[in-house]
């Protein structure tokens, strides 16, 4: 039986579908910072399964975001990198990572404002 492709109604949808997730946005900013081993990550990500790393990682190199390199060592040394696509990502990161900053800012303000305004009132 052939695999249905979900229909993508805007190509933003895309994009989500790839860096959907808990942990990718953030696997994206390491790789984003250079080469780094499964273990690095790990630590990296305060939190993140090794399950779910591999399968992030997986996810991320089927998409042709990420790749891997293995190398003849015992124990086995894999590094992981961005591939060029990947690599067009960064101002999607930068973008949501400055968006995020403003959007606390504004919401203590805002929260700010409420408190005084209750102060006020009371």
């Amino acid at each position: 039986m052939k695999a249905v492709k979900k229909e993508i109604g805007c190509p933003a949808e895309i994009t989500l579908r790839i860096i959907a997730g808990r942990w990718k946005l953030l696997i994206l900013r390491e790789l984003l910072a250079g080469i780094s081993r499964s273990g690095e990550l790990r630590r990296a990500l305060k939190g993140i399964s090794q399950k779910v790393l591999t399968q992030h990682l997986r996810e991320l190199e089927r998409d042709g975001i990420v790749k891997r390199k293995v190398y003849a060592e015992v124990p086995p040394k894999v590094e992981y990198y961005l591939t060029p696509s990947g690599e067009t990502l960064k101002p999607i990161v930068d973008a949501l990572h400055t968006w995020g900053l403003e959007h606390l800012d504004r919401t203590a303000k805002t929260s700010g404002e409420q408190k005084q305004a209750a102060f006020v009132a009371s």
